[in-house]
């Protein structure tokens, strides 16, 4: 009796198997590659940011730019970190991850309070505020200065019209003593305080105002006040960059100084850090809230606005404040003077 024979692949059907195989590895391959590049890719823009900042070279407008975003790079960096590991890219991984922490070391003190002089002067409650062109809320600024007993008031983008809205909220009846340098736009700047200023010439030639005083504290205690808003470096970076600079410049011998106001600039950007390294403390910082944004106001994002306090001083607290029609928060600091 003749036996059935099982019937056996062709060899089309061989031909077709092989294909689809070789389809799939292609696929397989394409993801893979795809996955790769879509973690590398920004790895490379993370590894320059990491450069930039480690080196100090501030560069110009868009490198700026990148630097004040370096606490959201250190986070996207382990981010990209923990998302190649998972996937078995060891090397990626391992770069991602070194590149935050490098990140991480750097922006990472600022969350914690550092510990302060003992100091045991005079007591000094600072206010700063950008009033937009002038179209901050003047009421709502002076609520501010009465609810938090301020001594000393700088305020940036300072125009006549808000001086005479401030005026009429009673502002100089609060703090009576003034420098005022109103300007159109964003050019002016001006000082109010408690104590008898003195107007003295701090810093050095600016496009707009950055006025500087002497407050009378009384038992002969004197402290210098600079009202700051040098130019936005999308404008002049390189004119930015000197103004800055410039503020910790004195015409004369150096007291105790208090620099408040719009720095636009970060704790990440070399030249402000140029002004900490010659005597001065980040406010901020110094009470673990480095990493609190002040601008814009709707939905802030970086910590351009600060208070730098001589180092030989105390920063007993911090806070930021909204300001209604201004686009940035309003900043606060309460110094202890030797």
């Amino acid at each position: 009796m003749e036996e059935l024979s099982q019937p056996g692949p062709s060899g089309a059907g061989l031909g077709i198997l092989g294909s689809m195989v070789v389809a799939e590895r292609t696929r397989s391959r394409r993801k893979n590659r795809l996955v790769t590049g879509l973690l590398v890719v920004p790895v490379v823009p993370l590894a320059m940011l990491a450069a930039l900042r480690l080196v100090g070279y501030g560069g110009g407008w868009y490198t700026l730019v990148a630097l004040s975003l370096t606490p959201y790079a250190a986070a996207a960096g382990v981010l990209v970190g923990v998302a190649a590991l998972v996937s078995r890219r060891w090397w990626t991984g391992g770069v991602a991850l070194v590149l935050a922490l490098a990140l991480a070391v750097l922006v990472l003190p600022r969350t914690s309070a550092s510990e302060q002089r003992e100091v045991h002067g005079k007591t000094l409650r600072v206010l700063s505020s950008n009033l937009l062109y002038g179209r901050a809320d003047a009421q709502a600024v002076v609520d501010l200065v009465r609810q938090q007993r301020i001594d000393v008031l700088n305020l940036v983008e300072m125009t006549p019209s808000a001086v005479d809205r401030l005026t009429a909220a009673g502002l100089f009846e609060a703090l009576p003593y003034r420098v005022l340098h109103p300007a159109p736009g964003a050019f002016g700047s001006g000082i109010a305080s408690r104590f008898p200023l003195k107007e003295v010439n701090l810093t050095g030639d600016s496009a707009a105002k950055q006025p500087g005083a002497e407050a009378d504290l009384g038992d002969g205690v004197v402290a210098e006040i600079v009202a700051v808003h040098p130019i936005s470096p999308d404008v002049d970076t390189q004119q930015w960059e000197r103004e800055i600079k410039d503020l910790s410049q004195p015409a004369g011998e150096h007291g105790l100084r208090i620099l408040a106001g719009d720095f636009n600039a970060t704790l990440d950007h070399a030249a402000y850090r140029t002004v900490l390294a010659r005597g001065y403390r980040d406010a901020a910082e110094e009470r673990g809230e480095g990493l609190a944004p002040t601008w814009p106001s709707s939905l802030p994002v970086v910590t351009i606005d600060h208070v730098a306090v001589d180092n030989r001083a105390a920063v007993l607290d911090y806070r930021v404040f909204d300001v209604p029609g201004s686009d940035h928060r309003a900043v606060f600091a309460e110094v202890r003077l030797p």
